[in-house]
């Protein structure tokens, strides 16, 4: 396990990126809602951008190398978890567009499909944060198109076989939407449990 000692202001500098955090998340949910979306669309947009700002923000100020780094026993770094994500929603996003088809056959998997999923946690040589930041701004801007434009949320595909989702299960666009906030949500908190590990510095507390 790789860690950074916190310096004497550490616990200064959490408590100004807790305030910043804060106020930054409420323009940034603000700015990704057109003013014609509304109602539970709205909402969606609104809980993306929050997530989405939350688990970006455990970025903050890393180079590179910080940004791979392991600082707790899990095998997951900061860099790492937003790749996940980034690949999470981009194939959901897919999912509601084509279906089944989109998604990969989980039930037929080979070794060097699990070794593509375990690089999707990791930074990889030649990767960078910015690059990393970057790709996952482009998917965002991606998926909130489509809530904004999609014509039924209600539209619904059948799920395709994995160990860990329900047989014969079918998922609506508005399910699968729920399903990336959760997972963006979650990964934002796993992020923020390893910038804490790295430096002390946190997104809240």
């Amino acid at each position: 396990m790789t860690t950074t000692n916190t310096t004497p202001n550490a616990d200064a500098a959490s408590n100004a990126a807790t305030t910043n955090a804060a106020s930054s998340v409420v323009t940034a949910t603000a700015d990704v809602v057109p003013a014609h979306v509304t109602g539970e669309r709205a909402d969606f947009l609104e809980a993306l951008a929050k997530h989405r700002y939350f688990l970006r923000f455990t970025a903050r100020d890393l180079t590179d190398e910080q940004a791979g780094l392991r600082t707790t026993p899990s095998a997951l770094c900061v860099g790492g978890l937003i790749k996940h994500v980034t690949s999470v929603e981009r194939l959901w996003v897919d999912f509601i567009l084509e279906g089944p088809s989109a998604m990969p056959d989980f039930s037929n998997w080979t070794e060097a499909d699990i070794a593509r999923r375990a690089d999707e946690y990791r930074m990889l040589p030649g990767e960078t944060l910015a690059g990393v930041l970057a790709a996952y701004e482009e998917v965002a801007r991606r998926t909130d198109e489509l809530v904004a434009t999609l014509p039924d949320l209600d539209g619904a595909h059948p799920l395709p076989k994995a160990p860990w989702f329900e047989a014969d299960a079918r998922w609506s666009a508005r399910r699968v939407l729920l399903h990336v906030i959760a997972e963006t949500s979650q990964h934002a908190g796993h992020a923020d449990i390893i910038r804490e590990a790295l430096d002390g510095a946190k997104t809240m507390g």
